[in-house]
């Protein structure tokens, strides 16, 4: 296996304060539940292990408080990027779902057609969101040949960027891809532009023992890799 493989464990924020009513929260800074909190601190004990570099993290409060438990093992700072923040749902924030389809039943109804390229008022796109996030990501794995680094980001921007990288069809990213709170994936990059997906959506962390982290793929692979 080369040995300038950078290796991302990409996570989502663990469960917040608003995570069991649905609402759009994208761009409020929302912070951490205590359950949110117990889950990051499995998940810090589950890669503490690891020989992480760097931590990163969306500068929104929930971001950077998961990405701070995930840094303490590792005696590291967050460092922040402004492109790994969620979705911006503009005029829909802090709105329940029904609340949206029946406020703005013909914003909802584009939105669930064609989530990527429609946005609701004052929001963002998919499109919008991936154009900034996955040059940040990219930038990250530029900075990190051969590392292994922590970022820490949000459900829809994660989706989006896993579709990117992946080349699934975005339109598709709110059915195809899920996001747990305090979710592991694993993406190894052989350079900034061919990535390979070893571990997605993982909460094995959620029970007392989780599960191992996956080897660095070294076998049975494409010769672009090798």
């Amino acid at each position: 296996m080369p040995q300038d493989t950078t290796r991302i464990f990409l996570i989502r924020h663990g469960a917040t304060t608003l995570t069991a009513e649905d609402r759009f929260a994208g761009a409020t800074d929302v912070p951490l539940s205590d359950e949110g909190r117990e889950q990051a601190r499995r998940l810090a004990a589950r890669l503490s292990g690891e020989p992480v570099v760097a931590v990163y993290a969306s500068p929104l409060g929930r971001t950077v408080e998961t990405a701070q438990i995930l840094a303490t093992p590792h005696k590291l700072d967050v460092q922040t990027r402004d492109g790994l923040r969620e979705i911006s749902h503009g005029r829909w924030e802090q709105m329940t779902r029904q609340e949206v389809e029946r406020t703005f039943p013909y914003e909802s109804a584009a939105w669930e057609k064609d989530p990527y390229t429609f946005a609701p008022v004052g929001g963002e796109s998919g499109l919008a969101v991936t154009a900034r996030a996955l040059p940040a990501l990219i930038e990250l794995v530029r900075e990190h040949p051969g590392d292994n680094i922590v970022v820490v980001s949000h459900k829809a921007t994660i989706r989006l960027l896993l579709s990117s990288l992946l080349g699934f069809d975005p339109r598709r990213y709110r059915d195809n891809l899920d996001q747990s709170p305090a979710a592991l994936n694993i993406i190894d990059f052989r350079d900034p532009v061919r990535a390979r997906l070893t571990l997605f959506n993982d909460t094995s962390h959620y029970s007392e023992i989780g599960q191992a982290i996956p080897a660095m793929p070294t076998a049975r692979l494409s010769k672009w890799w090798e």
